[in-house]
């Protein structure tokens, strides 16, 4: 235990931007795995802060997408049913979607804001393409990364109040939804019991519940 406090310099402070860290990997070199419209895969070796090497780690880059946290003028929450590929099982979960871009990829640099659409509005318009409701009470909760360790790209979730009906919905031709709403306490029973099963959404939740 002491080599591996001396080696990996265990400290106790919440200071987590101090620059004598010194913790930040250096790419030495990168391959671009698959790199179409949709995804930037990518293969790289690091060069670790002790001057070793090591390879490779696999990362890619995908668009920034919203989450919605959304209740009806009842106070009922607005979720989908979806089936999720990843883990081959149908879903219940927010209102969520991508950011479009305007350069025709759906990845692109966080820097490059021209290139994309604005998050609120990316929101707004999932939010009515996915329910068929609106809202005008809107309010932007956290901006996360979605997977640190693996992936560039960013959440970020709001939550909307006092949403009201007003179309039908608009889906994309790869989109099979069902609309469904809950109370508060079935979204807590079903996180409890393991059925709302999205990682970032069960947080966007929680982090409307403080408000």
């Amino acid at each position: 235990m002491e080599e591996f406090i001396k080696q990996n310099k265990i400290i106790n402070s919440s200071n987590t931007t101090d620059d004598t860290e010194n913790l930040a990997w250096e790419e030495i070199s990168m391959e671009h795995i698959v790199q179409d419209e949709w995804i930037d895969f990518r293969r790289s070796i690091f060069r670790f802060p002790n001057g070793s090497q090591f390879g490779p780690y696999y990362t890619y880059s995908r668009r920034d997408y919203v989450v919605i946290v959304a209740s009806d003028i009842e106070g009922n929450f607005l979720c989908v049913r979806q089936y999720r590929y990843g883990i081959k099982e149908v879903t219940t979960e927010f209102p969520a979607g991508g950011i479009e871009r305007g350069d025709g990829r759906q990845y692109g640099d966080r820097k490059d804001e021209g290139a994309a659409e604005d998050a609120l509005e990316a929101a707004k318009r999932e939010l009515l393409e996915e329910t068929g409701y609106e809202s005008d009470e809107w309010e932007h909760l956290l901006s996360v990364p979605s997977n640190a360790t693996i992936a560039d790209n960013y959440a970020h979730i709001f939550v909307a109040k006092n949403c009201r009906h007003s179309s039908e919905q608009h889906l994309d031709e790869t989109e099979f939804f069902h609309v469904r709403k809950y109370s508060g306490a079935e979204i807590n029973e079903m996180i409890a019991e393991g059925t709302f099963q999205q990682a970032v959404h069960i947080m966007a939740w929680l982090l409307a519940q403080r408000k």
